[in-house]
């Protein structure tokens, strides 16, 4: 009887390693976090496996974070906004401030997601949203904190993109609120007074009827 002869099994092929979407000296953005930079990468033993990782600074908050490589993307870490999301942004700040007329508990977790979604557009929109001028109602904590975080976050990018300092950034923000600010009050003031005068000439009208 013929023996079958095994042959044997090739060795696997070894995956080629995705190409890098970031460099040492990026500035990155990741969502839970913010704007970071890539100071290094390097390559970790883990279970005797070799990860490629992404070593991030955030010198802000005085923190070091080691993302790997192959789950960058997943993770939505991102490069900083390009030019036309930073204008799409300022567009977004000039807009009306848009508050639901829901309980603060569940706008919280709203703003909070939004803020840790790692996408510019929706974090202007919560800097926005929470800004008050000196004439509107004082904010409650818990809603300062999620508008300082929100600005601190879209200042720092700000400034990264623009190769600025983090308080011309700010004012930048802050006077493109004010000046959004400034025109819906006048638009506001505008409109009320356009519709005293057409009562008044009502009255006029029905006085002399």
């Amino acid at each position: 009887m013929a023996t079958k002869t095994k042959t044997a099994a090739k060795p696997a092929k070894k995956k080629k390693s995705a190409k890098l979407k970031f460099k040492t000296g990026d500035f990155i953005v990741y969502p839970a976090h913010g704007v970071g930079k890539v100071v290094g990468i390097e390559t970790e033993t883990v279970i005797d496996m070799k990860v490629e990782v992404y070593v991030i600074s955030f010198e802000q908050d005085k923190m070091t974070l080691r993302v790997p490589t192959a789950k960058a993307e997943s993770s939505n870490m991102r490069g900083l906004a390009n030019e036309n999301v930073l204008k799409d942004a300022f567009t977004t700040l000039k807009g009306r401030a848009r508050i639901k007329r829901t309980m603060w508990s569940r706008r919280a977790q709203e703003y909070e997601s939004k803020i840790n979604s790692g996408d510019f557009i929706l974090l202007s929109e919560v800097v926005r949203d929470l800004h008050r001028t000196d004439e509107q109602p004082e904010q409650s904590y818990s809603e300062r904190q999620l508008y300082e975080r929100a600005l601190d976050r879209m200042v720092r990018e700000v400034a990264a993109i623009q190769k600025a300092d983090r308080g011309q950034a700010m004012d930048q923000i802050l006077e493109t609120l004010s000046k959004a600010r400034a025109r819906a009050a006048a638009k506001a003031a505008a409109k009320a007074e356009a519709e005293a005068e057409a009562d008044n000439d009502d009255s006029d009208e029905e006085a002399a009827a």
